[in-house]
């Protein structure tokens, strides 16, 4: 079910609203010019991170991997990315939309539950 187009799309979704959180609280901490490098500079390096720090042969993924990691690293770095948005939702205000992010994920994983297992014995 990890690999499922349709649980994969999810994933791609739930990456892109961790990022856009992140931007937005760089938007709303900063002020003036640095509002922009960290609106810009935080989702930029998260979005590195979860690129480059791969498991080989990973399923859901494109099966390259730049910097191998373990599973249980990679695992970590994704929870670690979609914390940090639900956090990020959660300190800019907007708490309702960073429970149902959180419960989204949640649920993502949960029907992952094959690749999580993968992972870890990587």
């Amino acid at each position: 079910m990890g690999s499922h187009p349709l649980n994969l799309a999810l994933r791609f979704l739930l990456e892109l609203v961790a990022l856009f959180s992140m931007s937005m609280w760089g938007w709303r901490t900063g002020e003036g010019w640095m509002r922009w490098v960290l609106a810009a500079s935080i989702p930029i390096v998260a979005a590195l991170l979860w690129g480059v720090f791969a498991v080989p042969d990973d399923p859901s993924r494109s099966g390259s991997a730049p910097i191998p990691v373990p599973g249980l690293l990679r695992l970590a770095l994704e929870a670690a990315v979609f914390a940090v948005g639900v956090w990020a939702l959660r300190d800019t205000g907007f708490l309702r939309s960073s429970l149902v992010f959180g419960l989204i994920v949640l649920i993502h994983y949960a029907l992952s539950y094959d690749r999580i297992g993968w992972l870890l014995g990587q």
